[in-house]
């Protein structure tokens, strides 16, 4: 149980029109209760070990792969489950992760998403919480993520943006001026274009907004998203940005609140 636990709680709480305590206290057990059992079996299929590559350390030969896709397969169903790969270790515990066949079965996380029956009507990020929620026409909560933010104060835009641009599946246009303190991407001194995949350095989903260089995306590292570390943009973890451009228009109004 940590912080952005109880921020979820807090704002399933409010959505229940419950004391917003972010505790998980009986009343709240109450309303979440499954429909469903919490937990699935996956089976490993060989068009996910085909797409398994290693991934470069250096820009330079991340630039010249094909696509930045999954490593290794407890990466690949810890993102399909929306799950930390330790536990899904946990849940496998007699697993060999490092000799995994087309076949075998795995338990994971039941972790789908619903179906998008309304368009968001905006967009509020909280800077001191570090969440990104998404809102109905009715100002109904339809989603609610952690996010990360900047880490320079001055790289973090307050007031109202408005979506752009969407991307699902991006590549990335790697500029080392925005990597100051890599003493990597200043010896190589000009742009690198880098492939899609759920490794690109914005995940699988990118979305503009109207503050050039600024935009809501994903990440490979979706275990640091709620931290504040990010060089301007909002950092999500990739299911939930992948869920997020469904979400949206173009014209999105974004709040960013401090």
């Amino acid at each position: 149980m940590g912080s952005q636990t109880r921020a979820a709680l807090k704002a399933f709480q409010q959505r229940e029109k419950l004391p917003a305590t972010g505790n998980l206290d009986a009343d709240t057990r109450t309303h979440l209760l499954l429909e469903t059992p919490a937990i699935t079996n996956y089976t490993v299929t060989s068009n996910d070990l085909a797409r398994l590559q290693p991934i470069a350390t250096t820009w330079v030969g991340k630039s010249q792969q094909t696509a930045l896709d999954y490593e290794t397969i407890l990466e690949l169903v810890a993102e399909k489950s929306h799950a930390h790969p330790g536990y899904i270790r946990s849940l496998n515990p007699g697993v060999n992760w490092s000799n995994i066949v087309a076949g075998t079965e795995l338990r994971i996380p039941d972790a789908s998403y619903p179906e998008v029956t309304e368009k968001a009507a905006f967009i509020r990020i909280s800077l001191a919480g570090k969440t990104l929620e998404a809102f109905g026409a009715q100002s109904n909560l339809l989603v609610h993520f952690p996010c990360s933010i900047a880490q320079r104060v001055e790289k973090r835009p307050v007031g109202e943006l408005h979506v752009s641009a969407i991307a699902p599946n991006p590549d990335y246009t790697f500029n080392p001026e925005v990597f100051p303190e890599s003493p990597e991407a200043q010896a190589i001194g000009h742009k690198l274009m880098i492939q899609p995949g759920p490794n690109n350095p914005v995940g699988v989903a990118w979305i503009s907004l109207d503050k050039p260089g600024y935009g809501m995306h994903g990440t490979p590292n979706p275990e640091q998203v709620g931290r504040t570390e990010s060089h301007g943009c909002f950092r999500l973890a990739n299911w939930n940005a992948e869920y997020l451009i469904k979400l949206v228009n173009i014209g999105t109004p974004v709040l960013v609140e401090p």
